[in-house]
């Protein structure tokens, strides 16, 4: 699983052949430039899910529910979450091979917590929405807990992700993110639940990986442990900025192989 945001990279991801592309509300820090997810609205949830559904043609696309959009109560979490899939349906649907493609693509929200949200889940699931799980460190939730930490170090914070992730499970969701947790515990926590693990600086034992795009791009230009950058497009691209303008002021730039 990777993010993206916008209809370019969903395409690419898709080509490549990605299981799952997430819409994360981390597109509050990587293309709103918030400080946080806890800006990011339901509308900009809804439009940058559009965006990327126009790229893909079969690979499963999950939506984060944002901040404040399921934490009030069950009825208005499913209001919302049925906003953001029938919003994001009405993408228009593409022809591959003479045949419908984005009807038949899954779309799924997910949701951050554990016990304080299984009624919520419970609710969503039973309408048909299918629902990840997150779980360990969440990020609109951080600031209450310290900041921005690896969760499940301690026994009774161990004890409350395993015991959550149970929780969860029983109350329908298809998988779980494991967000910062050590790797001992995401074992644990792998080997008790009957659902797919995702590991995000959660070890190699979990089911499937994800990392946000622009952080593994080298794009966003933030450093993190967990993440393994495996090109460095930030520079790639600065450098043709960069070339660019020196082209444009020197004059190379259109030359009479770009003019009509």
């Amino acid at each position: 699983m990777l993010t993206a945001y916008d209809f370019t990279t969903a395409r690419l991801l898709d080509e490549a052949g990605i299981d799952i592309i997430l819409v994360g509300d981390s597109l509050g820090q990587v293309v709103l430039g918030y400080d946080s997810t806890l800006p990011v609205t339901m509308e900009d949830m809804i439009h940058h899910t559009k965006a990327v559904l126009r790229g893909v043609e079969r690979a499963m696309v999950v939506s984060d529910m944002p901040f404040l959009s399921f934490q009030i109560s069950p009825e208005e979490a499913l209001a919302n979450a049925g906003t953001l899939i029938k919003e994001a349906r009405s993408t228009p649907v593409k022809l591959v091979d003479g045949k419908p493609s984005s009807g038949s693509i899954t779309v799924a929200i997910k949701l951050e917590g554990g016990e304080q949200v299984a009624d919520t889940i419970r609710k969503i699931v039973d309408a048909g929405i299918p629902v990840m799980g997150h779980l360990g460190m969440q990020p609109m939730s951080a600031s209450v807990h310290g900041g921005p930490r690896v969760h499940g170090k301690s026994e009774s914070e161990a004890e409350l992700i395993l015991r959550d992730a149970k929780i969860i499970e029983e109350a329908g969701v298809f998988a779980i993110v494991l967000e910062l947790v050590p790797t001992e515990l995401a074992r644990q926590v792998t080997n008790s639940v009957s659902v797919p693990t995702i590991g995000i600086g959660a070890g190699p034992y979990c089911d499937g990986q994800v990392l946000v795009s622009s952080d593994m791009l080298g794009i966003y230009r933030a450093s993190f442990k967990h993440v393994k950058q495996y090109a460095d497009i930030g520079n790639i691209m600065l450098d043709a900025f960069r070339a660019y303008i020196e082209d444009v002021k020197s004059g190379k730039f259109p030359a009479s192989e770009h003019s009509f």
